[in-house]
């Protein structure tokens, strides 16, 4: 054990090219699929939290469940799109960087639509009178309401971010773990500790765990600033 730690710190300390290669393709997938999940699921949970149209309550129940649904199954539907008899192999984008981002945007845009249409539903709740004494038009509304609960969005995002840095299933089927190529840290983790090569698993481990712990900082300080701005 104490040899697997010395040689994980090696690789640190030395910016193995292979081990930052790896971190390079996760931080790609995962930040690319937040900013389009983001994108999608801010807007969608801001019109679920003001709008009331007929459905509206399937459509949270929907929401809800695709939260919990297992990643291996995202996986699995997404393979079956883009695979050469799907709808659309013509992409070529199975075993590719896009194909993984796609997988990890069905995953992180439920968990952002849900939390955000929370947040924005409570704040409706309070201020709903004022906004329509002022009579705003239906743009501005969602926009003073996103910028008043700005600071409990970002921790929306975070957690946005945390699911699709861990995650595991999806990409592993989408991606299939090609050295150089689609290979993220959770799928290197995974494949270097069955074969027995314990300081890059654990290496990836530690950065994997600090960008977890970094989230997780981040989201204590918003709330901090948040607790401290409302109080």
């Amino acid at each position: 054990m104490f040899n697997a730690f010395q040689g994980a710190f090696a690789l640190l300390a030395h910016q193995d090219q292979a081990l930052l290669g790896i971190v390079w393709v996760s931080l790609q997938v995962s930040l690319t699929a937040l900013l389009i999940g983001a994108l999608i699921g801010l807007p969608l949970g801001a019109i679920l939290a003001v709008e009331e149209f007929k459905g509206k309550k399937f459509v949270v129940v929907l929401l809800n469940t695709l939260m919990g649904v297992p990643t291996v199954i995202v996986g699995v539907l997404v393979y079956l799109l883009l695979s050469r008899s799907g709808p659309l192999g013509t992409l070529g984008w199975l075993f590719t960087v896009p194909g993984m981002i796609v997988a990890q945007i069905l995953l992180t845009t439920p968990l952002i639509a849900a939390l955000s249409r929370q947040i924005l539903e409570d704040a409706w709740r309070i201020h709903r009178d004022s906004f329509l004494a002022l009579k705003l038009p239906y743009s501005s509304t969602l926009k003073w309401l996103s910028w008043d609960c700005r600071f409990s969005l970002t921790i929306a995002l975070l957690a946005g971010l945390a699911r699709a840095i861990s995650e595991v299933g999806a990409v592993m089927i989408v991606g299939g773990n090609i050295d150089h190529s689609t290979r993220t840290m959770t799928t290197a983790i995974a494949l270097e500790t069955s074969k027995g090569d314990l300081p890059l698993a654990l290496a990836l481990g530690i950065i994997l765990m600090g960008a977890v712990l970094l989230a997780n900082l981040l989201t204590f300080m918003v709330r901090q600033i948040a607790e401290r701005r409302y109080a």
